[in-house]
């Protein structure tokens, strides 16, 4: 058995293709000693990382008046649904504008389905 074999990437078949722009909500297990609970953050897409293993994505939302950005990796075990809320449409790829905005400056315009 060769080594590329037993790293074989296996893509989580529930995760719907996420794009920056998209209000998402993720839900991801977190182990606390021996208990394990579910938790969820939900937040705009401000970036898509590909590349195989390390495909990432990052999400941020606004809370107490605080931004916080948080990643998750699209290969991760511990990351159990993905589901879009809303399509933003968006021109570019990056989204870091966004952190110097708040309020109504930070909205997206919805992408209208055809």
């Amino acid at each position: 058995m060769d080594l590329a074999t037993a790293a074989e990437l296996k893509e989580n078949p529930d995760l719907p293709e996420v794009r920056p722009g998209d209000s998402v909500k993720v839900t991801v297990k977190v182990v606390e000693g021996d208990r394990e609970r579910s938790q969820s953050f939900q937040g705009v897409v401000i970036r898509r990382r590909r590349g195989g293993a390390n495909a990432n994505f990052t999400v941020r939302r606004i809370s107490y008046g605080i931004g916080v950005e948080r990643t998750f990796f699209l290969h991760s075990p511990l990351l159990e649904k993905v589901e879009v809320l809303r399509r933003g449409k968006v021109r570019r790829a990056r989204l870091y504008y966004l952190r110097g905005r708040t309020g109504k400056a930070a909205r997206l315009k919805e992408q209208r389905e055809t």
